[in-house]
């Protein structure tokens, strides 16, 4: 009971800034399970962040979409695919597309995400209007999510559609064409021809594109 009423008495500010300072989503989700003080010091410590990366975690939909709705404040999410297996579906991109942070997001990695479609993406990216930078290479997106991206991201400076197989000419126009600030494209993996890239470099002469 002692031991108890000393948790009670640590402010709620100073909880959050020691929990600003983990780094395991595990000591973190076991840090909210302690009382309610320490439930809202860890939310509190997520709303304060600037940046959330789950690189190297094994997470599935439930948890990652549960952390990112507390990160109000977040402009980086970065959910690539892990060692240990990460579970990140269509599910968990809608979920995460309906948290406040989304709109002002302005870096998305979902790197190798395999589990993911054009389904999740495109109800992830409606929501970002202030994205300057996406990752979705090694993923089985297609045309669909580029012309989502065209459409939604007016700002994108910077794609990375490594080994991308099923993006075409269509999808890459459409990005090119809409996105005046886009200025580096990873085509790495892809099968664009190359007349298609020609193409490209005609829209946009300076656009650096990596293949």
């Amino acid at each position: 009971m002692e031991q108890e009423a000393k948790i009670d008495r640590l402010p709620i500010d100073l909880l959050a800034h020691i929990f600003g300072f983990f780094t395991s989503f595990t000591d973190l989700a076991q840090a909210s399970g302690v009382c309610k003080n320490w439930k809202q010091g860890v939310n509190e410590s997520l709303a304060r962040r600037q940046n959330l990366s789950f690189a190297g975690w094994k997470m599935d939909d439930d948890s990652t979409a549960r952390l990112v709705s507390h990160a109000y404040n977040i402009k980086t999410l970065d959910i690539p695919r892990s060692c240990w297996g990460c579970q990140i579906t269509d599910s968990g991109l809608i979920r995460i597309s309906m948290a406040k942070c989304v709109s002002n997001l302005t870096s998305i990695s979902l790197w190798g995400l395999t589990g993911i479609t054009d389904e999740g993406v495109i109800q992830l990216i409606s929501r970002t209007k202030s994205l300057e930078h996406l990752n979705v290479g090694g993923t089985f997106i297609t045309d669909e999510s580029l012309l989502a991206i065209a459409t939604s991201c007016p700002k994108l400076k910077t794609i990375v559609l490594w080994s991308c197989r099923q993006v075409t000419e269509r999808g890459l126009v459409e990005l090119v064409d809409k996105c005046h600030h886009l200025d580096s494209m990873n085509l790495w993996g892809t099968r664009v021809p190359e007349n298609c890239l020609n193409n490209i470099l005609i829209i946009r002469p300076n656009l650096h594109i990596k293949v």
